[in-house]
């Protein structure tokens, strides 16, 4: 497998395993000395993995639907690499809430061994739409057990 396709292949677990909210697979997608900049999302700056995990699992979200689309992954050397990609998400939260968000994620990557993880990640929205009504209906909220784990799809 290639770096690129690795590294498509991690963006794609850190969607899911934030949607199933499977926080084990989530944390296992960054380095330890992460640094996470929410800051133009109208967050915080998050200095290492534990600190960024600690806060996104404590968030008040029944669920989640993040896409990454469009990457712009570009090799910097044998062991880094940077990627930009188009993001799109939907969350709706305990007190009903709801939001949806169109932006971009400014990354950089680091290989430690064969694994690729984020290393640096900068999240900024162009445009976040907001509204709150009855609780929705929603499909399989509490469905998610069967997207957890590194390759779900081989569990059959």
């Amino acid at each position: 497998m290639d770096d690129l396709e690795e590294i498509r292949k991690l963006k794609a677990r850190y969607f899911r395993s934030l949607d199933s909210k499977d926080w084990n697979l989530y944390a296992s997608v960054f380095s330890e000395d992460a640094v996470v900049d929410l800051r133009k999302a109208g967050g915080a700056l998050y200095e290492g993995k534990a600190a960024f995990v600690a806060y996104a699992s404590a968030l008040t979200i029944r669920q989640s639907v993040h896409q990454g689309h469009m990457p712009e992954i570009e090799l910097t050397s044998a062991t880094t690499a940077t990627g930009i990609w188009a993001l799109e998400d939907y969350n709706i939260w305990d007190d009903g809430s709801q939001n949806h968000g169109w932006g971009h994620y400014l990354e950089t990557y680091e290989k430690r061994g064969d694994r690729w993880q984020i290393k640096t990640m900068s999240l900024s929205y162009l445009r976040i739409e907001h509204s709150s009504a009855k609780d929705p209906i929603i499909a399989g909220a509490e469905n998610v057990a069967h997207l957890r784990g590194l390759n779900p799809a081989a569990a059959g």
